[in-house]
């Protein structure tokens, strides 16, 4: 079994991620490394903050490790909420940061009577690898639906619905949703490297 450090103490991603890889990886968040630090997220790209993570904990821990970072892009909005996902309806009035029930009324509300409502999630995966920097990136095309519809999943799962079905992500199981994810194809050509390497 090989080990993985994922720079997150974000419990719903270490599980999807644990899930995605399966029995041949152990994932360890950064509780597992004794890190309990908030580690900052100021880059003004996806890749950028995945990054800033991935190096803190080389920086400060000496271990290889990956992180990631996800945004929503609505075509609606010009591409937002972007890297402002988790805390979009704290920046319009909605809420705290890291709010799923704010982050969701706020876009519903700046979406009501638009027509268009393309999306997509992307992930972008920065990994340090005996002290190189690797970028990989996964991304699923869909569209926000006009009501919160399922149960299952987490963040923005119960508005987004995925190209490759009408449901959204919160009505699908774990493995249905992880095998089109966004996340699911960034870790996918993650596996492909270290299978290489």
């Amino acid at each position: 079994m090989r080990q993985l450090i994922m720079a997150t103490n974000n419990e719903h991603k270490l599980r999807e991620i644990r899930e995605i890889l399966g029995a041949d990886y152990e994932v360890k968040g950064l509780a597992d490394i004794g890190c309990h630090e908030d580690i900052p997220e100021t880059a003004v790209t996806l890749e950028g903050n995945a990054l800033q993570k991935a190096r803190y904990v080389y920086e400060h821990y000496g271990l290889d490790c990956f992180a990631d970072d996800t945004g929503l892009e609505v075509d609606a909005l010009g591409g937002a909420p972007g890297i402002y996902t988790a805390r979009f309806g704290q920046l319009h009035g909605y809420g705290n940061s890291h709010d799923t029930t704010a982050n969701i009324r706020c876009l519903l509300d700046k979406l009501q009577g638009e027509q268009n409502r393309r999306a997509r999630f992307r992930t972008a995966i920065a990994l340090i690898h005996g002290g190189e920097e690797h970028l990989f990136e996964g991304i699923v095309e869909g569209t926000i639906v006009t009501a919160l519809r399922g149960t299952d999943g987490f963040g923005y799962d119960p508005i987004f619905a995925p190209v490759e079905s009408g449901l959204t992500f919160a009505e699908m199981g774990a493995a249905e949703k992880n095998h089109i994810s966004h996340r699911y194809r960034a870790t996918q050509k993650l596996v492909e490297f270290l299978t290489q390497s």
